[in-house]
């Protein structure tokens, strides 16, 4: 599939599903990663993820199409398209959109492992346990000031 027929589909969903016309572009980009499509706010064009396509199928691209026309048609409308606002969630029903794209199977297995970094300090012995890491060479101990030190690194599935 290329640009010219992600156009027309997106033409073609939005005129069955939502009783409007779509005017402005859709096309597939490349540089998206994390996300399925994107509304563009500034232009009202719409951007699609083509791997989406590629690995869910068809189906999974008409629900991300009708997710992004649901930002599409609420904002020319003048209202709320956030995913916060509870218009957009009731439009999102209404045409049985997906409120998020399906994950990929190798981003699910990254986000399961997770890392724990342990610290602790010279003086007192406390512990500190992070997500993140620390500069140890500017932060110190909380409770006595003293010199914090890498103990270990845990993972956790």
């Amino acid at each position: 599939m290329g640009d010219l027929e992600l156009q027309r589909l997106v033409e073609k969903i939005s005129i069955d599903a939502f009783g409007k016309p779509f005017k402005h572009k859709a096309f597939f980009n490349p540089r998206l990663r994390s996300t399925g499509g994107r509304y563009l706010l500034g232009t009202h064009n719409i951007e699609i993820n083509k791997k989406y396509f590629d690995h869910f199928g068809e189906q999974e691209l008409i629900g991300i199409i009708k997710h992004e026309l649901c930002h599409y048609h609420l904002h020319l409308e003048g209202k709320g398209y956030q995913h916060r606002d509870i218009e957009f969630k009731t439009l999102l029903k209404k045409v049985g959109a997906p409120r998020f794209c399906s994950p990929f199977p190798e981003s699910v297995s990254k986000r399961k492992t997770k890392k724990i970094l342990v610290y602790k300090c010279i003086s007192c012995n406390l512990q500190y346990n992070r997500k993140r890491s620390i500069d140890t060479n500017r932060y110190v101990c909380g409770k006595c000031r003293g010199k914090l030190v890498k103990v270990k690194d845990i993972d956790i599935e």
